[in-house]
């Protein structure tokens, strides 16, 4: 029997043990990345419900788009009176609702104290075809009040906006909801109206308020950096396993 020393020495092992260390470091970054984000959406999801539960404002007590303090009445019931403006109206395309394509329907509403705020009406099927433009309720004349919920300009849901002439032409134009016409920071959620052809069949939703599967998924990234490491000490033990054999 040779009593020669055996080479335990593994061929490439500091870059081996690099790679596994980045490996590592990308698990626990994901990890804390999922984690963080389970955090946000509870604490989003806990300001949506007391938020909800709080009694109706006046949209009078809203301020300004000029004012840094509009985020703290995001989905506030409110109480508004004015005027819809039946002649600038925006439909949000790609907008589905129990599995049915159609749209979002969007018209520009001039309160009562001067400011100008889109209302979103909710939803309405599509046409039968491109060409065809789906049936939107008329908004009533004159002035009405409404029951709203407050949503930020920069929540409105992503899509594409065009522009639907009223008259009947079919001629549909693209429309940049938050510069074609001058209005307040945030828009209006519509619930229900002082004239019933205002309550929508199909009102905007509110988002779903789970806490989502970011635990699950941070725990995963913590497995797979476990694995990672026990990967690399096995083929660290397989190398010397093997150099004995020899």
């Amino acid at each position: 029997m040779s009593n020669k020393p055996v080479n335990t020495r593994e061929p490439l092992a500091l870059s081996k043990t690099l790679i596994a260390l980045i490996l590592v470091a990308l698990c626990i970054w994901a990890a804390q990345w999922q984690f963080q984000r389970g955090i946000d959406r509870q604490d989003r999801n806990d300001t949506i419900e007391a938020q909800l539960t709080l009694p109706a404002l006046d949209v009078t007590e809203i301020p300004s788009k000029d004012s840094s303090q509009i985020e703290k009445f995001e989905w506030r019931t409110i109480n508004a009176t004015g005027t819809f403006k039946s002649d600038q109206q925006i439909l949000l395309k790609n907008r589905y609702f129990e599995g049915k394509y159609g749209y979002e329907v969007l018209t520009r509403y001039s309160l009562s104290d001067g400011r100008f705020v889109w209302v979103d009406r909710g939803w309405v099927i599509a046409g039968k075809d491109a060409q065809t433009a789906p049936e939107v309720t008329a908004v009533p004349k004159g002035e009405v009040s409404i029951l709203a919920r407050v949503r930020l300009d920069k929540s409105l849901p992503v899509g594409a906006f065009f522009a639907l002439p009223t008259s009947g032409t079919g001629m549909i134009s693209k429309l940049n909801a938050q510069t074609g016409f001058a209005s307040e920071g945030f828009y209006l959620d519509l619930i229900s109206g002082s004239d019933s052809s205002l309550t929508p069949e199909a009102p905007a939703q509110l988002p779903q308020l789970s806490d989502g599967p970011h635990l699950a998924y941070s725990l995963q990234w913590v497995f797979f950096g476990g694995l990672v490491v026990y990967g690399r000490i096995l083929i660290r033990r397989g190398q010397i396993l093997t150099r004995k054999e020899l």
